[in-house]
């Protein structure tokens, strides 16, 4: 060839963005990065192939489509939870502070990835259990296996399992939905956009909407968290027989 690069060649290169050779790492990253900016609706492969300088064929080794970006970028939330996990320690800790320690990493990924949070429940709705990215799967195995090594049966660590995940998210979700009508507005009636609302048809929520606007924050989680844990099988595992 005319300059002097093969097939296999001109392919690599064309992986050579503006910070480099790409991989999959950097990929996620930087679609992240940009849906952290943006929002979701911004992300597709020309968009982020401009991002990182190169082509948008050029990502497609490391995302074949776009619902595998999506998964991709799931998977770019556990990571990061794995990482804040193994930085926070946990070593000696009992299932009660290991559940609330998970729980207080994945609160603080999502509050700091808000605009990616929605896929933690679109993306996992639409990919069978095997099929999740391995990040998640290992998150999943953690958590049933702080339940089952404090000697919970597998019913009940299923049970608290499903009822622990179902906290979690719902309490992301609700805390991260958006309550501010008008960010404009400093009167707080405004502000919320109050008006709005029928003090008729609704009444009891015109008159609690600004104690809904306050984030119930980690604490909220947290109480929340405990309470749900009494709640089944008396928040104990079983006592050893014998």
């Amino acid at each position: 060839m005319a300059n002097g690069r093969g097939p296999r060649e001109a392919r690599r290169a064309s992986d050579r963005g503006r910070y480099g050779r790409l991989n999959r790492e950097r990929v996620l990253a930087s679609a992240l990065e940009l849906v952290d900016r943006e929002g979701l609706s911004a992300l597709s492969m020309r968009r982020l192939g401009t991002e990182l300088g190169v082509e948008a064929m050029a990502l497609y080794r490391y995302a074949p489509s776009k619902d595998s970006l999506l998964d991709g970028l799931v998977e770019a939330l556990y990571l990061e939870l794995e990482e804040q996990l193994a930085a926070d320690g946990g070593a000696g800790e009992d299932w009660r502070a290991g559940l609330h320690r998970i729980a207080r990493a994945t609160y603080d990924v999502c509050l700091t990835h808000p605009q990616a949070v929605p896929l933690l429940a679109t993306r996992l709705l639409a990919v069978p259990l095997v099929r999740r990215p391995p990040a998640v799967l290992r998150d999943h195995e953690r958590v049933l296996a702080l339940l089952r090594g404090a000697g919970f049966g597998q019913e009940a660590a299923v049970g608290m399992f499903r009822a622990f995940t179902a906290w979690l998210l719902g309490y992301v979700s609700v805390e991260l939905r958006p309550v501010v009508d008008n960010p404009d507005e400093t009167e707080p009636a405004f502000r919320l956009g109050l008006h709005r609302l029928s003090p008729k048809e609704l009444p009891t929520l015109r008159e609690t909407a600004a104690a809904l606007a306050e984030p119930g924050g980690p604490e909220g989680l947290a109480a929340g968290l405990d309470a749900l844990l009494d709640g089944l099988k008396d928040g104990s595992p079983p006592a050893a027989s014998g």
